[in-house]
């Protein structure tokens, strides 16, 4: 190795996530927004899970198995990111071992890659729903349920596990400082001085596996859905199927498009900033919006909600 290279084989390797550092006087308050956003979506993302189990409206295949996931996934996506950055905050300690940098990179590829696959298992239970409704209650079945959000998780694992591989072996030299608040795949691919042929090459491969692929189908289920629903002669039965999907639909554009913006701006220095602006979205708030959307949009979460509110009132009033 010459001289001045870090090998993170090797030899420990720590980056500086530069994060927020450059609006110094808003950090207090960054903090305490974060703070309550990570609550927001933990106890709204918790209570989703609590209502789906405790619920037996809720006990179909579209909320016990893909309601009560995404919810589920979206406090593991969000907890790899928050508690790291509002400790960052309290320290001031910015810097991250190369190992800690792995390891945060591994679990929220593998959550991204996850909720990518869930949402076109939740599309292709809604194209079942609505094109198919006659042969929904044989297809779509617990066992076929069950399998479709297993299958989610391993193929978000597995293809993460293999990117991760590779990034592991990269060699970086220099400076190790990242304009960024979490770990994420191309600001490490900006500091290495080894090859990033063939890493860029598989990012892209395993991009189209878990991205690319599923939004498809995602896309491909909707115009199915929307031509199914426009068949439909009555206006409240049009409305009504749309309703069903409606929540789900909201989910995707928000996820899939913000994603989208992130990794196609260029991390050019005037376009950073912003490229962190959507960073945060999707990392962020996607997951504190999603509670909020499936609980105003959907009829049956909001029937179960009030269900428990008035349940918790009658116990406080009775004592």
């Amino acid at each position: 190795m010459e001289k001045g290279e870090w090998d993170n084989r090797t030899s420990p390797v720590e980056f500086l996530l530069l994060g927020m550092e450059s609006v110094p006087s808003l950090q207090t308050p960054l903090f305490l927004l974060l703070l309550m956003i990570y609550l927001v979506i933990v106890s709204g993302n918790i209570l989703i899970v609590v209502l789906v189990v405790a619920d037996q409206h809720l006990h179909a295949p579209m909320y016990l198995f893909f309601l009560g996931n995404l919810s589920s996934l979206e406090t593991c996506y969000s907890s790899t990111i928050l508690p790291r950055l509002l400790a960052s905050f309290l320290a001031g300690d910015r810097t991250i071992s190369a190992h800690d940098y792995m390891a945060q990179l591994y679990f929220f590829g593998s959550f991204a890659a996850t909720e990518c696959f869930l949402l076109t298992a939740m599309a292709c239970n809604r194209y079942l729903a609505i094109c198919q409704p006659l042969l929904y209650a044989s297809l779509m079945t617990w066992k076929v349920s069950l399998r479709l959000a297993a299958a989610s998780w391993l193929l978000g694992f597995l293809l993460t596990t293999i990117a991760t591989f590779f990034l592991s072996r990269l060699r970086f030299c220099g400076p190790k400082a990242m304009d960024h608040f979490f770990c994420d795949f191309i600001p490490l691919l900006e500091l290495t001085c080894s090859d990033t042929s063939v890493v860029k090459l598989l990012g892209f491969t395993l991009s189209l596996l878990d991205v690319v692929s599923p939004f498809l189908f995602t896309l491909a289920s909707y115009v199915c859905i929307r031509a199914a629903i426009l068949k439909i002669p009555s206006s409240v039965g049009r409305q009504k199927a749309f309703s069903t999907c409606s929540s789900h639909l909201t989910v995707v554009t928000v996820f899939y498009g913000t994603l989208t913006v992130v990794y196609l701006i260029a991390r050019t220095a005037p376009l950073r900033q912003l490229n962190k602006v959507f960073s945060f979205f999707y990392t962020v708030l996607t997951p504190l919006l999603n509670p909020l959307i499936y609980s105003l949009r959907n009829r049956e979460v909001r029937e179960a909600l009030r269900k428990v509110v008035r349940n918790a009132l009658a116990c406080t009033q009775s004592s």
